[in-house]
């Protein structure tokens, strides 16, 4: 005796019950379409000032030169390799400095109490004198703490 097939006695209630497994393809391409989209609008995603970040993690870089410091003491006067300059005679002299290199990176360097608009001001003398690798030196908070300053000699009043 052949067993039959539940369809051929049952055939018009079985087309009336609801398919019970699920079809995980549309899912699963619209998934991939989705990881796609997102792969490709990530980078784009990212804005900001284009700045010159450190990297702490990778190898160090051989450059070929050593940057130039700019740095600003706490009564504004912004000075090169220990020249002091004014503003209006650092201009000359970082004109001087783009010309032999201009792609050279400037470090500009401050003290707390100089007001950051004299900063900016020295930032935007370098970047008038034709460099444009220009980067602010700050100190981390776990880093060395700064030198105190030098004791002035003591005057004996006579």
């Amino acid at each position: 005796m052949a067993m039959a097939s539940p369809r051929a006695s049952d055939d018009d209630d079985l087309d009336d019950m609801p398919m019970s497994e699920i079809n995980v393809t549309p899912m699963v391409d619209v998934m991939l379409v989705l990881l796609i989209i997102f792969m490709v609008a990530a980078p784009l995603m990212t804005t900001g000032v284009p700045v010159q970040l450190p990297k702490t993690a990778a190898a160090k870089v051989a450059q070929s030169k050593k940057p130039q410091e700019v740095t600003v003491d706490k009564d504004g006067n912004p000075s090169i390799a220990k020249e002091v300059f004014t503003m209006d005679s650092l201009v000359p002299r970082l004109r001087e400095m783009a010309a032999a290199d201009k792609d050279q990176v400037i470090l500009v360097r401050g003290d707390r109490e100089v007001p950051y608009g004299k900063i900016m001001q020295v930032m935007g003398l370098v970047g008038q004198a034709g460099f444009t690798k220009v980067s602010l030196i700050a100190q981390s908070p776990g880093g060395p703490a700064p030198a105190p300053p030098a004791a002035a000699p003591a005057e004996t009043a006579r």
